[in-house]
């Protein structure tokens, strides 16, 4: 199911996310935003990725020996 959500840009934004559009890299505005939002989590992944790996590094990590250690 889909829901929609009206923003607010500024004319400039709003300019270039339609000439982004009509270049065919998107098939729509809604298109954009899907790939925007894709791209904010895969960044939000990377982070927390990158902090566990601080972690792991500073002696905090836990050492998994069987699926029973991830309770």
């Amino acid at each position: 199911m889909r829901t929609i959500i009206n923003i607010s840009v500024p004319q400039s934004v709003a300019r270039d996310i339609k000439k982004e559009v009509k270049t065919g890299k998107f098939a729509s505005t809604s298109e954009f935003f899907r790939h925007m939002w894709r791209l904010w989590n895969e960044e939000k992944l990377l982070r927390e990725i990158r902090q566990s790996q601080k972690e792991f590094a500073q002696g905090k990590g836990k050492i998994l020996r069987s699926l029973k250690d991830l309770r």
